[in-house]
């Protein structure tokens, strides 16, 4: 084990929309960060209006548990005048800090909102200390680092800046192959700008080169024998390596996936939630806890640029995703020997599935023909949406807890 001498770091979960952010509180975040309907670099995550945003910090709050909204397009000159407006609505609904990459949005806000935290954006390139201290003494009190640093660069940043600057950085989710996220692949051939939350993921597509004087034939780009998805990066996962995230000196560890689905954020607050904990308790990294990030969809996984020049960190043959469980229903509550719950995804009474609960190892049952409908009537299939189901279990789950089952 690493000798840890910091504090617990913050497991900060995404939440698109009030669904995922009810699994991010419900799976053991410490904080959330969100959109709004404007400035949002996820421009396909629904967001919140500044009804819904009020509601959402009160949630949350009630909970514990932190709220950053994130402002870090880059905004046109056009966009300046809705900010003062943006940030009213942030201040009225209470969240606690703004995550910005623009100098001109951070000036703005020293000016519209004085008390308000400010993060700056891993859009902004933060790479080495002087950047970090130079924006510290422009009023920001957080930065999130540039994915292209190790450790090793980490350690130096820390070592070099106020003790009070926070340092974030991704720690799971998906990459790019540009600096930091800042694309112009996306806005060149489809139109959608990626420094503006609408990225079409080019970096994904597979190539092919056509010469001139042979119209419609058409050339595989390969960079070795192993395919043609030449800019197809893997998935970040750094659930193994939380003690040497820590002893780098790093504040908040942040999960990606802010349009992702809600039972990607209940499975990976939940692990990285459980990692943490264990961490600081001088345990090792539970097995459970290291295959749970498995259970969603993700691509291939690698460590990204943490231990230096990445190695095996692109996904050549296609771009398809990968996980071990499918969710297939949602837990409403839990009484007289019974789990009662919503259905989310057909399964069978003969199938053999999984409860996650927060902070728990997944359950396994075996259903054994005893699965029953809304009417209390035994059935051999749940197979419509949202329909009410029953079945037997010895043990109890609160509200919100995931019913899974395993891929074939």
């Amino acid at each position: 084990m690493v000798n840890i001498s910091r504090k617990a770091p913050e497991v900060l979960v995404p939440a698109g929309d009030w669904e995922r952010l009810k699994a991010a509180v419900d799976f053991g975040a410490d904080a959330v960060y969100t959109g709004g309907k404007q400035f949002s670099m996820r421009a396909a995550a629904a967001g919140f209006d500044r009804e819904q945003l009020c509601s959402a910090v009160n949630y949350a709050h009630s909970k514990g548990v932190k709220v950053y909204l994130t402002c870090n397009t880059l905004p046109r000159n056009h966009e300046l005048d809705l900010f003062p407006g943006f940030l009213a609505d942030a201040r009225e609904a209470g969240v606690d800090a703004l995550i910005t990459a623009d100098l001109g949005l951070l000036s703005m806000i020293r000016k519209y909102a004085p008390d308000m935290e400010i993060h700056m954006s891993t859009q902004t390139g933060i790479v080495n200390y002087a950047a970090a201290n130079t924006l510290y003494d422009m009023g920001v009190r957080r930065v999130v680092l540039a994915r292209e640093l190790s450790l090793k660069d980490i350690a130096e940043i820390r070592r070099n800046i106020p003790e009070n600057l926070e340092i974030e950085v991704f720690v799971h989710g998906a990459m790019c192959v540009s600096f930091s996220g800042r694309c112009l692949l996306s806005a060149y051939l489809t139109g959608r700008d990626a420094n503006r939350g609408a990225c079409a993921q080019p970096c994904r597509w597979k190539y092919h080169l056509m010469e001139e004087t042979r119209p419609g034939q058409f050339f595989p780009v390969e960079e070795d024998d192993s395919g043609t998805y030449i800019m197809n990066a893997k998935d970040l996962c750094m659930i193994d390596y939380i003690p040497e995230l820590i002893e780098a000196g790093v504040t908040s560890l942040k999960i990606e996936g802010r349009a992702k689905s809600a039972y990607y954020v209940s499975v990976a607050a939940n692990a990285y939630r459980c990692a943490v904990d264990a961490c600081m308790e001088g345990k090792p990294l539970p097995q459970w806890v290291h295959d749970e990030v498995y259970h969603v969809s993700h691509r291939d996984y690698c460590t990204g640029f943490f231990f230096g020049h990445p190695k095996d960190c692109q996904r050549y043959e296609d771009n398809s995703y990968l996980k071990a469980s499918d969710v297939i229903g949602v837990v409403d509550e839990c009484r007289d020997g019974f789990v009662y719950g919503t259905q989310r995804n057909r399964f069978f009474a003969d199938d053999v599935i999984e409860i996650l609960a927060p902070g728990r190892k997944p359950f396994e049952i075996s259903l054994n023909s005893q699965l029953y409908n809304g009417d209390g009537e035994l059935i051999e299939t749940a197979n419509h949406a949202m329909m009410k189901i029953k079945f037997p279990c010895s043990e109890e789950f609160p509200t919100g807890s995931v019913i899974r089952k395993r891929t074939e």
